[in-house]
């Protein structure tokens, strides 16, 4: 009996590995069938990254400003009372909880 299904084995064997591959393609972490999740990833990171492009091009200019060659006295006079706590007779003060 064996040696009559012998020729067929190498056949099977071969048919259950495409069909173990082609189950794990479709349905695997990164199988064909994940590709609304990918999609969905994709555009969260697209619009984490805008954020942090323009959070850095902000970041860029004020450094730009506070540098010696361009120095903004404005800005330099924001940050110094941001960081020392003081405020201008003629500023508007609103004390907010944390």
């Amino acid at each position: 009996m064996l040696d009559s299904l012998r020729p067929y084995l190498s056949t099977a064997f071969l048919a259950l590995l495409i069909a173990y591959f082609a189950y794990h393609a479709f349905t695997g972490e990164g199988g064909l069938l994940q590709s609304d999740s990918r999609d969905a990833a994709l555009a969260a990171k697209r619009a984490e990254l805008a954020d942090l492009t323009a959070r850095r091009h902000d970041l860029e200019v004020r450094a730009r400003l506070l540098r010696d060659e361009s120095l903004s006295a404005d800005l330099l006079e924001e940050r110094a009372r941001s960081l020392l706590g003081f405020a201008d007779p003629r500023d508007y003060v609103i004390r907010m909880q944390p």
